[in-house]
């Protein structure tokens, strides 16, 4: 990553401004544009300055990025069969876990249902891609078939259910994880 944009996206995680960022670290405004947009090098006390005003050390700022991967292959998602439910996880994003949302592929067999999730402070997004599954979400149902999709707070018990004679396949995505 180029210095400018290193200063650019912490600053912007930061929330501030182009002048907040320049008057904390006692430059101009066109002083961080420029650096922003890679047409100025600062000196090693100017990048200091900088540096301190996003609330880092230039050790850290420095560090080689440990960048995580954008495209994952089929490759390295991993699944698990649920006989008694009737029902394949695929995890298809390797230790989705450890990140804000965890995205599955449920397949359903006829018959088939999820787990019972009790509430939590979260979200659920669900895109059927092929058949029809029931959404449980308290003591409402619906009935969510090839190409919808449902998205709502996990503040109640949900699960689905396949309750149809064809298999059933959805995109699944809990925030936090939560399977």
């Amino acid at each position: 990553m180029l210095l400018g944009e290193k200063v650019r996206n912490l600053r912007l995680m930061m929330g501030l401004t182009q002048e907040e960022l320049a008057e904390r670290s006692n430059l101009t405004k066109g002083f961080i544009s420029q650096l922003e947009n890679s047409m100025t090098s600062p000196s090693v006390d100017t990048m200091e300055g900088i540096v301190a005003a996003l609330g880092s050390t230039m050790s850290d700022f420095f560090k080689e990025d440990q960048t995580k991967p954008v495209v994952y292959s089929v490759d390295e998602s991993f699944s698990a069969l649920y006989e008694q439910l009737g029902l394949q996880i695929h995890w298809i994003v390797p230790s989705a876990q450890t990140n804000t949302m965890e995205p599955t592929v449920m397949e359903l067999q006829p018959g088939g249902r999820s787990k019972t999730y009790n509430p939590f402070e979260g979200e659920s997004f669900g895109y059927v891609i092929s058949g029809t599954i029931h959404l449980i979400l308290g003591h409402e149902e619906y009935q969510v078939s090839t190409g919808n999709c449902f998205y709502f707070d996990a503040d109640r018990v949900f699960q689905v259910e396949n309750r149809s004679d064809s298999p059933a396949k959805l995109l699944w995505v809990l925030t936090p994880p939560n399977f």
